[in-house]
């Protein structure tokens, strides 16, 4: 599965947390959650990516099941928008590779027309 997909899924997921359903669902989100920021956080590792890597394990931190971080459901739910824009927005941004361009594609072909 493409980290997009993943970010994508997460971020319906945590979208549907503003609406009022029952507490097995939210226990439901924070595995989820943990699984799914833990696979972003190992892909960004990979691609050498430390500040994903960081953000990601503290979301990971944040939505474990395991100790429960009692905020509230106003602040839960303005945590779990905020996620979910982010989450949508970095699996939005444009991948440009810069890599690919060089001088010499913009320098005439012929020895005897120099660029001015």
């Amino acid at each position: 599965m493409s980290n997009n997909r993943i970010k994508f899924s997460l971020a319906i997921l945590l979208l549907l947390c503003l609406l009022h359903l029952p507490y097995g669902y939210y226990q439901l989100i924070r595995i989820i959650g943990m699984f799914g920021f833990g696979y972003l956080a190992y892909q960004a590792n990979q691609s050498k990516k430390e500040t994903e890597v960081f953000i990601y394990i503290g979301l990971i931190i944040l939505f474990q099941p395991f100790f429960k971080i009692a905020l509230g459901r106003s602040l839960w739910n303005l945590i779990d928008l905020a996620v979910a824009i982010g989450l949508i927005v970095s699996a939005s941004k444009k991948k440009t590779n810069y890599l690919f361009f060089s001088y010499t594609q913009y320098t005439c072909p012929s020895a005897h027309h120099q660029p001015f």
